[in-house]
Order: C-alpha cells, then sequence, then structure tokens
C-alpha cells in the first residue's frame, strides 16, 4: 500500500504473461526501451521508403477514390449547412454540443467533437 495525498493507494503489480510474473522490473525497462526504438525505427524506415518511392514517380494514393471522398463529404455538409448557418456564429465545441443535443448523426456515426464541427464549417466557408 502507499500513500498519495492523503489517500491509500493499493499498488497492482504489472505482469507480462511471456515474461511471467517475477520479471524484475529492470528487464520490463529494457523491453519497453527497445520497442520503442523498434518503433521509431520503423518509423524512419518507412517515411525513407515512401520519400523514394516518390522520388521514382509513383503515385501513392488513389485519385479516383479521393475525389469520391471528398464528393461525399461537400454533399454531406450541404445537406447540414442549415443547421451550421444558424450555430456559425458559437465556438466550435458549443457546435458540437448543439449537433450531439439535436441528434445529427456524424459521418461516421461517432461523436460530435469541436475540431470535426470546425473541420465541417470550414469546407462551408462558414468561419
Amino acid at each position: 500500500m502507499a500513500f498519495i495525498s492523503g489517500l491509500m493507494v493499493r499498488k497492482v503489480p504489472f505482469i507480462v504473461a511471456e515474461l511471467g510474473a517475477d520479471v524484475d522490473p529492470f528487464m520490463l525497462h529494457i523491453y519497453a526501451a527497445l520497442a520503442e526504438k523498434e518503433r521509431r525505427n520503423i518509423s524512419i524506415r518507412t517515411k525513407q521508403a515512401l520519400a523514394a518511392a516518390r522520388a521514382r514517380g509513383v503515385r501513392l494514393g488513389n485519385p479516383k477514390q479521393a475525389m469520391a471522398n471528398k464528393r461525399k463529404a461537400d454533399s454531406y455538409a450541404k445537406a447540414l449547412r442549415p443547421i451550421l448557418i444558424e450555430l456559425r456564429h458559437m465556438p466550435v465545441e458549443k457546435v458540437a454540443d448543439e449537433l450531439t443535443r439535436r441528434k445529427v448523426q456524424t459521418p461516421r456515426g461517432g461523436r460530435w467533437h469541436g475540431r470535426t464541427a470546425a473541420r465541417l464549417l470550414d469546407r462551408l466557408h462558414l468561419r
């Protein structure tokens, strides 16, 4: 047990199934550091490979799909234009809250966030 800000807190042991319950905490730090280093190396290799592909003239992505996605996003934004014109004077977090309150569906069926509302307002040039 430990005390933090006057509260009694029970320490929960960190167990890695592959290494067992009695692994030395120092070894856990070593494994974590190696994993972080490998993550960085993978990122560097990926960026280098993409840069090399671009240098060879390879076109990355799918332009037709990108245009279809843009048309779909524009259509969705236009459908919400009347509501957004009404709400555009509000801070984007409040716009998101109001869209949620009105049960307006997001493009992916998730939750409204200020950033999502801001992008929608920007798409319609309402900000």
